[in-house]
């Protein structure tokens, strides 16, 4: 993922407040993974994603037990992946003035980044969290090894009240960014979930970025 401003890929800007912005928003986040250069740049295209027959690979779904309570609302602050060795502090990104989404920056050592228009970690709904799967001349991202998760591993994620909400991968999807599962990744549910998000497939030659996005769908387990 690179940096890049938060609009659709029909130039639309993205508003706070509905599933389906959040989504474009994500979009917007995802569509470059990677070019040297650190400046936002609004992506091109001629339409928004698709969520009708998408091409995508997706790991087999974890065995689903009883779900675990909502938690109280807390920010993320720490994101810990044991199975791919991630364990990065998290920042908020929120609305840049002009209505652009922020991201986190093209730095070495970039953070993941809990987009605050999505839910805090283990309240109910989707939290969205993204991250760089390469960070332009600094290397690899945070994110690089997303799409070797699989159904049952475990994410662990640090909250500013000091307690913990901790998931189970459910299934994990790579996607063709041009047929983005909206509805999936940021429709409502019933209890609380995760979504984890970059850039994966193959790379695109002239600093194009990456042909599709990995998703990885998670569940809350237990918080304390």
């Amino acid at each position: 993922m690179s940096r890049t401003g938060g609009r659709t890929a029909a130039g639309g800007r993205v508003r706070r407040g509905s599933a389906l912005a959040l989504a474009a928003a994500g979009l917007a986040l995802l569509c470059g993974c990677g070019p040297d250069s650190a400046k936002a740049q609004a992506p091109s295209g001629s339409g928004a994603a698709s969520v009708s027959a998408p091409a995508a690979t997706s790991s087999a779904p974890a065995a689903t037990d009883a779900p675990a309570h909502p938690m109280d609302r807390s920010v993320p602050t720490r994101l810990e992946v044991p199975a791919i060795g991630v364990d990065t502090a998290v920042m908020a990104l929120g609305l840049a003035g002009d209505g652009t989404v922020q991201v986190p920056p093209i730095a070495a050592h970039s953070p993941a980044g809990w987009y605050d228009g999505s839910p805090t970690p283990g309240q109910l709904g989707p939290s969205v969290i993204l991250g760089h799967v390469t960070v332009g001349r600094y290397g690899d991202g945070v994110f690089l090894h997303l799409d070797r998760l699989r159904a049952g591993d475990a994410v662990s994620v640090t909250r500013k009240d000091g307690s913990t909400a901790r998931f189970r991968v459910d299934r994990v999807q790579t996607v063709a960014k041009s047929h983005f599962p909206t509805s999936a990744v940021y429709g409502n549910v019933d209890r609380p979930e995760l979504r984890l998000i970059t850039c994966g497939g193959t790379r695109l030659t002239g600093g194009g970025g990456y042909a599709d996005n990995v998703i990885v769908y998670a569940s809350l387990v237990s918080g304390s």
